[in-house]
C-alpha cells in the first residue's frame, strides 16, 4: 500500500500504524503520531488501521537548547 509519510510516498506492507512504526524504523519509545491530520495516541497504534493514500505524520521529540 502507498501512503505519505511526513509528505514523503512510502510503499508499506503493514497494516496497523504500530507495525507500520517498526517496519520504517520508528522505533524510538517517544513518538508523536498523526493520520490525516488527527492525533493517533500511543494506546491506539495497535488497532489502528491503515488504508492506501493515508497521511502519516511521525515526530519524535529533540534536545537542544
Amino acid at each position: 500500500m502507498r501512503i505519505l509519510v511526513n509528505g514523503a510516498p512510502h510503499e508499506v506492507a503493514s497494516t496497523t500504524l504500530e507495525t507500520v512504526l517498526v517496519e520504517l524504523g520508528y522505533t524510538q519509545p517517544r513518538l508523536a503520531t498523526a493520520l490525516n491530520g488527527d492525533f493517533v495516541p500511543a494506546v491506539r497504534r495497535a488497532t489502528q488501521a491503515l488504508n492506501d493514500g493515508m497521511r502519516l505524520e511521525i515526530v519524535s521529540p529533540m534536545q537542544g537548547g
